[in-house]
């Protein structure tokens, strides 16, 4: 049994309790959460970690390669020339491994390099690695993603609302389609499923969002009324231009009217200069 495994078996100090804001997609603080101590408030275990993601990186090897021996490589059946008279050191086939395009001596094989590690390994080294994040303020909550449809735009916008940069891992729910296609032409946004996470993915991460449904162990979550936002002047003055431009209306067709009797009035004088200008002549 290693040093990891043993380790486990201590009784297991928690830390404190972590408390986070409870958000919504929008930035909006609307409660708070109180993380569950046996996930988020683990003290840091760097063998029981190393262990794990040395595991988790092996299992991920293909173990494909593979070289040919002597008796594999095509040709070099018959002996290259006799056995003796020659004057040169004796020979049975071309393919020896001393010869040019002859078999590889102790080759790789294709293999496993799979490492057996206990379940309770690597779900503790999960939550210790959560725990890690919890304690440098790198863990956000919210209550649901709502994309009305897959937007890249709108999911940048969600991740500068919530202030999360860097590296980030979101911790989805299975039928999550649209969040993951929202964020699939992020290259620093990984989506996992909640059952799919290890301490592998968390450690590759600055920042780890979850959302209600996600959260693991018994999470208290506290929820407290949003007030309203009060309107600004910025929003009156948007509204009123419709009115504006009804009253501009208005006015522009009382215009017209006015310049229509001006008009009507300079040309009823003018006809009666003509015809008293007509009788003087006379």
């Amino acid at each position: 049994m290693t040093a990891s495994a043993t380790a486990l078996k201590k009784e297991t100090q928690f830390l404190d309790t972590v408390t986070v804001d409870y958000k919504n997609m929008a930035g909006d603080v609307i409660g708070s959460v109180k993380l569950a101590k046996e996930v988020f408030s683990l003290p840091p275990n760097i063998a029981l970690l190393h262990q794990v993601v040395t595991a988790h990186l092996a299992s991920r090897r293909s173990g494909t390669q593979s070289t040919k021996t002597r008796s594999e490589v095509k040709g070099g059946s018959a002996k290259p020339f006799r056995q003796k008279g020659t004057g040169n050191a004796r020979q049975g086939t071309i393919r020896a491994p001393h010869y040019v395009g002859g078999g590889i001596a102790l080759g790789p094989k294709p293999r496993s390099y799979d490492m057996k590690t206990p379940k309770k390994m690597i779900k503790q080294a999960l939550f210790i690695a959560l725990s890690d994040r919890a304690a440098s303020d790198r863990v956000i909550v919210i209550d649901e993603w709502k994309f009305a449809v897959p937007k890249t735009k709108d999911a940048l916008g969600a991740l500068d609302n919530l202030g999360a940069d860097g590296k980030i891992l979101l911790v989805i729910t299975r039928d999550a389609d649209t969040v993951v296609r929202s964020f699939a032409n992020l290259a620093n946004v990984v989506a996992i499923p909640r059952d799919q996470l290890t301490a592998y993915d968390v450690l590759g991460c600055d920042y780890v969002i979850f959302t209600k449904d996600t959260l693991a162990g018994d999470c208290e979550i506290t929820e407290t009324p949003v007030a309203k936002k009060a309107t600004t002047s910025k929003t009156a003055a948007a509204k009123k231009p419709r009115a504006t431009k009804a009253a501009a209306k208005v006015e522009a067709d009382e215009d017209v009217e006015d310049i229509k009797d001006d008009s009507a009035e300079e040309v009823t004088f003018d006809a009666e200069d003509l015809t008293q200008s007509a009788d003087e002549d006379k």
